[in-house]
């Protein structure tokens, strides 16, 4: 029996976006943190905002800026492009949304544990 899907409209809520891609960067190896958005507005989203994740609504696509913490001896350029894909790939499969840009900011690295 094929019957056809309920109509309707599914709405997803905004630290849902904030989980899917705080979490997507920080597997990407050579991430060790998130550092809080600078100047504190998040103009969409302000819930991600101290997880250093800042998102966007542009007509029916998410843009993400995610604000990064990376391992001293991690390949900065690889950490950023690595985060780009696996945040697109987790926001457009596991929330079902189309993803228009992914942008990296690299804001510190860690500091290596005294010898």
């Amino acid at each position: 029996m094929n019957a056809a899907p309920p109509s309707g409209k599914i709405f997803v809520a905004p630290g849902v976006l904030v989980t899917v891609a705080r979490l997507a960067a920080l597997s990407v190896p050579g991430v060790t943190g998130m550092s809080p958005v600078p100047g504190g507005v998040n103009r969409l989203f302000r819930l991600g905002a101290a997880q250093g994740v800042r998102l966007e609504m542009r007509g029916e696509e998410v843009t993400a800026e995610l604000f990064l913490v990376i391992a001293p001896d991690s390949e900065a350029r690889e950490v950023a492009r690595r985060v780009q894909a696996e945040v697109g790939r987790a926001i457009s499969e596991i929330v079902g949304l189309p993803v228009g840009e992914v942008l990296v900011h690299i804001e510190d690295i860690a500091s290596s544990p005294a010898a």
